[in-house]
């Protein structure tokens, strides 16, 4: 079930959100650096994309863009970039470091005619270190982290898709980035690069784990910590039917209505945060969820304070209640993708479709500025 766009992420021309007026121009890469750009312009910011003659843009990720055929090896496209940049208010670009150098469109020369750029760079290893040149992929950039090495199960390391590289230690750390480096450009007048790296992000994003391990309560052994799978009461499970359930139930008062509506009477249960009990408990939790179908366990627990959500596939996901009700997802250009994130009540962000225009245009536009 296809839900319609809520006011807050409403199919329209029109620019709203509280970015509004700031200018962004993006020089088209893969990954990271179009969806933060996306979420970008989600948010209002007038987002130009660059792109190489007949490149198309990254599907849902290219929405809210006006879209720019360049020639970057071309002196008379770079005068035009040039001309942009000048009236920009900050850039991204995701090539490996020393490519944009090489164009004659470097930090250097951009900030040097227009002081006030935040210059935005998205890449992998970083813009210094000894792997900043080598070719490399999320999987990559997770893995010298310690953040690859602590998921999955005992057996092997399992990608977490390329979520936590490529989109939590990309593009949120460049967007936040920005809009920082934004906000003190305002106060000083002055811009700056921003070195926005998936190593250093994914690196971020495990600070807890480096804290908990300091503090001798988390093991670098795969699933035989509490949030790792280790935990009986904080994984995922098999129902009779094949589906899946997850269960989060840490707090002493969410596993004991864990207990009570599954019928944990064992006395071996009593024992929760003794790791000792953990595989076996696990086991037999295994066990009773196999009990019942995923349907019947929702039934029974969805909506309590056990901490419970069934394990659902996109296409599920669009159908579900709360989903439908937030309109999490909408329906744009004929297809279905999520709403803009987060929510702002006075300025509400808008979902646009990309339009092709010309460095000529966009000169007559930005002049003014």
């Amino acid at each position: 079930m296809q839900q319609s766009a809520s006011p807050s992420a409403t199919s329209q021309t029109a620019i709203s959100g509280p970015l509004a007026g700031i200018r962004i121009v993006e020089f088209a890469g893969i990954g990271p650096g179009p969806f933060g750009a996306m979420l970008l312009a989600d948010m209002g910011a007038e987002v130009i994309t660059l792109v190489r003659a007949g490149q198309k843009p990254q599907g849902a990720a290219a929405r809210g863009r006006k879209i720019v055929e360049v020639d970057l090896k071309n002196k008379d496209s770079v005068t035009g970039v040039m001309a942009l940049l000048d009236q920009a208010d900050a850039l991204i670009e995701g090539y490996r470091p020393g490519v944009m150098e090489r164009l004659g469109l470097g930090p250097d020369v951009v900030l040097g005619r227009n002081p006030k750029l935040v210059y935005g760079r998205m890449t992998g290893w970083g813009q210094t270190g000894p792997l900043a040149q080598a070719a490399g992929h999320d999987i990559n950039y997770i893995s010298i982290t310690g953040a690859l090495a602590a998921i999955g199960p005992a057996e092997r390391p399992v990608p977490p898709l390329n979520l936590v590289g490529d989109f939590g230690g990309g593009s949120m750390y460049l967007v936040v980035g920005l809009l920082a480096a934004l906000l003190e450009a305002k106060r000083s007048g002055k811009g700056q690069v921003v070195d926005a790296a998936m190593c250093d992000g994914a690196a971020s994003l495990i600070t807890m784990f480096f804290d908990m391990t300091a503090a001798g309560r988390w093991k670098e052994t795969r699933e035989s910590n509490m949030l790792d799978g280790g935990a009986h009461f904080y994984g995922t499970y098999e129902c009779k039917d094949g589906h899946f359930i997850s269960i989060g139930s840490i707090e002493p008062q969410f596993y004991a209505l864990l207990r009570e509506l599954a019928g944990l009477t064992d006395a071996q249960y009593d024992g929760q945060m003794d790791p000792k009990n953990w595989p076996e408990l696990k086991q037999k939790l295994v066990a009773v969820f196999k009990s019942k179908t995923r349907d019947e366990w929702c039934k029974l627990m969805e909506g309590t304070d056990v901490c419970f959500a069934p394990v659902l596939t996109m296409s599920e996901a669009t159908k579900h209640p709360h989903m439908v009700a937030r309109e999490v997802f909408i329906t744009h250009e004929g297809h279905t993708q999520p709403a803009p994130a987060p929510r702002f009540l006075r300025t509400p962000s808008s979902v646009r479709p990309p339009v092709k225009t010309d460095l000529a245009s966009l000169a007559k536009e930005w002049g003014g500025k």
